[in-house]
């Protein structure tokens, strides 16, 4: 009779695991499947700019178009505006923001150098480009203007290059997003019972094409 009475309780005890186990299993696909929906609401528009860059980067040809003629003029600095900035710490940075202070440049400040009477200075930017030679002597600047190609611009904003911090940290923000989507699709795969052993050999598939394909045709 006792052994009777434990084998029962026993068995009321693993139902009732298995109970918790299986609604604990419930709950978490079912917040998978909720942080999928709004993790994909949120991603949407930054997954097709990506993807769609990508493919447009992968083919440059088909935004194959004329390079914008670069746009010349001239600019003169004074002579108290050339004398802070050839005394301050970095000449070639005072003489970039005295500039940009006085006219519109394409792009942030990148590089810049003084030679004897003379000062090159480069600015670069997704719009474009910048490019200015100062006379020291006289303060009179060459400036040329290039505007970027849509290829370019595309290609800055999928690289995140030249596009300042803020950029920098959308194109994080979204990796991982995705990141965290991806997984928790993935750990979806989970729940489908019946389709558990095909999902894991398709992942093992992919895997063995993406290192197929690297052994054998990257150089």
């Amino acid at each position: 009779m006792i052994r009777a009475l434990l084998a029962v309780r026993r068995a009321t005890d693993e139902a009732a695991r298995r109970k918790a186990v299986n609604q604990l299993k419930n709950q978490f696909y079912h917040e998978c499947r909720v942080w999928h929906g709004y993790l994909s609401a949120f991603a949407f528009i930054a997954l097709i700019f990506f993807a769609a860059t990508g493919l447009l980067l992968n083919h440059p040809d088909w935004l194959q178009g004329d390079k914008p003629a670069a746009r010349e003029s001239t600019l003169t600095l004074d002579a108290a505006t050339l004398t802070r900035a050839l005394a301050a710490t970095d000449p070639a940075t005072a003489l970039a923001a005295a500039v940009s202070d006085a006219t519109a440049v394409r792009g942030a400040y990148r590089s810049g150098e003084v030679i004897d009477t003379d000062a090159m200075l480069r600015f670069e930017g997704a719009s474009g480009s910048t490019d200015v030679f100062i006379d020291l002597a006289t303060g009179e600047a060459e400036i040329s203007r290039q505007r970027a190609t849509v290829v370019t611009v595309l290609h800055d904003l999928h690289k995140g290059k030249n596009t300042g911090g803020v950029w920098k940290r959308l194109i994080d923000v979204i990796a991982i997003l995705i990141l965290i989507l991806s997984m928790v699709g993935y750990a979806l795969f989970f729940a489908l019972r019946l389709r558990k052993a095909t999902s894991l050999r398709l992942t093992a598939i992919s895997l063995m094409l993406f290192g197929g394909l690297y052994w054998a045709f990257v150089p």
